[in-house]
This record gives C-alpha cells, structure tokens and sequence, in this order.
C-alpha cells in the first residue's frame, strides 16, 4: 500500500462529530418530540488505535428532565452481515419504509412515512450496524476478519455497549436490547457476556429466533430440522390451499398444533429408525406427511421422508409456476423453467430489499444529516466470510441466555415468532428454549407471542401495531416487576 493509501485508511478511521437532527412523529394521541444522533463509534486495539467505527443512530426523547433515568433499547438485526435498517426503518425507530398493507413490495419510488408504532414512547432507541454493515469498517480487510466471527462479534458489540453507556451517561437506564434473526443469536451471547462486564439487562427481545444453529442445519445425519420445520410447512401449505378440505376449514393455529404433535412423535420417531423403519410405519408417517404437506406421496418418498426447506419452497406450487418465500411463505414470485431442484430466489426477500436500501439511503443523507460517499452495506458479504467457532459443534448461544438469566435473575425475554417464518421457524425456537436447561423457577421468565406473518412479521401493518402493542405490555409489566425473591 502507498503512502497515499495508508493516509486514506488512517483520515477514514478519524472520528467524527454526530449529526444531530430533531423530528417529530405522532402515536395514538401523542406527539413525540425527538433528537436523533447519527455517526461512528470507535472500537480500539489494545493500544488504543481505531481497528474499526461502528455506525450508530441513536434516538432521544425530547423534554426528559433526567434521560439517564429513561429506559434504553439497544437494537441490531442478524444475517450475519446484515446492518440494523430493518428494524430501524420496518418496526421500532420513529419512521418507516411504506409497503403494501399485506407487507409485499410497493412500487417505485418508495416512500417514508412516519410510524404510529415505534417503540420511542417506550424507550430511548439505539441501533447499531456490525463491522462491514451499514457504513461501518474496519482499518482493513485484515483487522476485520477479527470481528467477524460469533466471538469476535460479541466481543465488538459488548465493547461498543460499554463506550456507548459511558459516553452517553446511560450506565443508570433501565436496559433492554433486541434483535432479530442472527441478531437473537448474537442477543443471547451479549446478554452472557455483558453480566460478566456488570452490565445486567432488564429485558431482551428475539424477534424470529435462532439460539442453536443445530436447530437449522439441514446436514446429514442431523434429522432435527426436518421435525422443528414441519408445523411451519403445514401453516404454508394451509395458507396456499394445498391441503384438503377439512384441514383448510380449521384455524391455522389448529393445523400448526397437529403438525406439532405428529412432528415430535410419529415422524421423529420414524426418522430414529433410518433404513430400519418397517414398510407399515413408513406407509403410515408417508401418509400424514402428504395430508399435512400438500406434497405427492411420490415426491415425499423419494426425498425418504426428509423435506429440504428449498426445495420445498419450490415444490409447493410448482404446477402453478411459482416459488413461495423463506423469510415469508405467504409471498410467491415467478420463475424460469430452467430450475428443476430450489428456486433462483428468495421473493420475500425480493419484496423488502430494494425499498429498504434507496429510503435509507436518502434518510440517513437528507433526514440524519449524516453525509458520506460510502455505500450503505445493507445485507453485505460477511456471511461468507463468518468464523462459526471451533470444533465440531452447531453455533449455540443458548448457553450465553441461560447464563445471563441464572446471573441476573431479574432479566425477562420476550420472544416474536411468525407462523410464515421458513428462515427460523417457531418450532425450533421452542425446541431451544425447551432444552437450554434453564431452572424451572425461571422458565416464567420468557414469554412467547405469535403472528400470522413470516420472519419479518412487521412489515404487515396488523402484525406492526401488535407487535408494538405487545412488547409495550411487556415492557411495562418489566419495569413495574418486583425483585424476585431468594429462596436459599
């Protein structure tokens, strides 16, 4: 690297003063009154060079005589390698992305409108976006690779916590956090390594949940997935018609607990037998399988028993020409004929990515105030170049939560699932909450709602007021909790 070069990376990683910028956005019948602060945060070395500037939008509420003493929501999306802008400008902050009421793709040019639901009367909000996300970097590709992996990650993330609380004099706040997908992975992990720094959170939010990564995995060897997706399958199926009559006449929620009960019995059971499972019971579990599918026994018996969540996005309604979506299997999208075995795309993801990136990109330039020539890294590459961990093991950060929880024995979880949802389905996330070996007299402690929508239930303008609805109560009955009480 030339002199000239090196000059650039150091001038990059210089910081800069936030841009302030004041708004306004009503909710019910109030109006709230807002400061927004937007720009870097440094993560140093140990010798107090910049590695890395983390982006930050950070959110205030305006006529607070005491904001230290105002609840603070520390807020990330997952991926990894996706920036915070969908929790940012889809749910929590004080604008959002217009969609379609049903939440599918509006077209150009896309709008900001103000969000009637944002979680800024609850809490002070601020969003962070990961190193190679949004507009945070590192001082170079090397230096970066440190921070991403599920270690390195926390460890940047607990860093920016702490500076933050300290910069901000919010080490007095009430303390929440949430996050959504990856970010729930990343969430437990924090919430484990904050308490070891004395940082205890009052409350944290998983929003379409990964804690255990086994839970996901489609690999051989590994049937679990193949048990925890099946009740999502069923929902999909019952929304798009596949089912019989009799089924399509029941509640979805009813579908849902019948897939449940035969996926943890019957069908795990059958897939423990491998090759040595009986012609009968195979006839039988193939049976049900097709009833609660909408698959032909044809296609289920080939693929022995096991449904591949790609390709049952695209064998779904492969007659009618079209793919269903994993973050959101309500959504269908059109492809070529070419593709024989799982769909070129994802279309719920086709139906969120293009607004998302051009309104915050002219949010944050025109509305933040923050100005800058770099590209907003919305969903970037980091994913393939994540450290998963050593060993032969699945990522698990339940271990972190029920750590945190046993330390802090004050902290609730609040968990958001969506019927719809192939990209971490509530299945799953039960199974993993269910077998984190928390203490029964903490169990209580995590409460579960559930949406008739997919993995961003949000963007549906009836699943956005319930969630808010929901977490507000929550929030509310969190701080107004009374210390639990010490029974040794």
């Amino acid at each position: 690297m030339d002199a000239a070069s090196t000059a650039e990376k150091a001038k990059s990683l210089e910081e800069t003063p936030l841009s302030v910028s004041h708004g306004s956005v009503t909710t019910g019948d109030k109006t709230l009154a807002y400061t927004a602060k937007a720009g870097y945060l440094p993560i140093k070395d140990a010798d107090g060079g910049v590695d890395a500037l983390l982006f930050h939008t950070y959110y205030t509420l305006d006529g607070i005589d005491d904001p230290k003493d105002r609840p603070l929501l520390i807020a990330f999306n997952g991926g990894p390698g996706s920036s915070s802008v969908w929790l940012h400008l889809g749910t929590i902050g004080p604008k959002r992305i217009a969609m379609l009421p049903d939440g599918s793709l509006p077209p150009p040019p896309y709008i900001i409108e103000d969000n009637p639901f944002t979680w800024l009367d609850v809490a002070d909000i601020v969003f962070i976006d990961p190193v190679e996300t949004g507009f945070s970097h590192a001082k170079d590709e090397e230096t970066a690779k440190k921070f991403l992996g599920v270690e390195g990650d926390l460890d940047c993330l607990s860093e920016f916590i702490r500076l933050f609380l300290t910069r901000n004099n919010r080490w007095a706040s009430p303390l929440f956090m949430a996050g959504e997908s990856y970010g729930t992975t990343r969430g437990a992990g924090l919430a484990g390594r904050l308490v070891d720094m004395g940082i205890a959170l009052s409350g944290l939010i998983l929003i379409s949940t990964v804690l255990h990564f086994q839970t996901l995995s489609f690999a051989n060897g590994n049937d679990l997935p193949y048990v925890l997706f099946l009740p999502t399958y069923a929902a999909t199926a019952w929304y798009h018609g596949k089912l019989d009559r009799t089924l399509l006449r029941k509640p979805v929620e009813e579908i849902i607990r019948e897939a449940e009960a035969f996926a943890i019995g019957e069908y795990a059971s059958a897939l423990m037998q491998g090759d040595r499972i009986t012609t009968a019971v195979r006839t039988q579990v193939l049976r049900q399988l097709v009833r609660l599918t909408g698959l032909s026994a044809e296609y289920l018996d080939l693929s022995d028993l096991r449904i591949d969540i790609w390709k049952f996005c695209k064998e779904l309604r492969r007659a009618d020409g079209v793919v269903v979506g994993r973050l959101d299997s309500r959504i269908m999208g059109q492809e070529g004929r070419g593709t024989a075995d799982g769909p070129e795309n994802d279309p719920s993801m086709s139906a969120i990515r293009p607004p998302y990136t051009a309104a915050f990109s002219r949010y944050c330039r025109e509305v933040l105030g923050f100005q800058t020539d770099r590209s907003y890294q919305i969903l970037g590459g980091a994913y393939a170049k994540w450290d998963w961990g050593k060993g032969n093991q699945y990522t698990d950060t339940s271990v972190h939560l029920r750590q945190a929880m046993c330390r802090n024995p004050h902290m609730q979880v609040f968990v958001a699932s969506g019927y719809y949802d192939l990209a971490t389905p509530h299945f799953a996330a039960e199974y993993t909450f269910s077998h984190m070996g928390l203490p029964e007299a903490l169990r209580d402690q995590i409460a579960i709602s559930y949406y008739p929508s997919g993995h961003m239930m949000y963007i549906e303008s009836g699943c956005l007021e319930q969630l808010k609805v929901d977490v507000a109560a929550w929030a509310g009955q969190v701080l107004g909790t009374s210390p639990v009480e010490d029974e040794g």
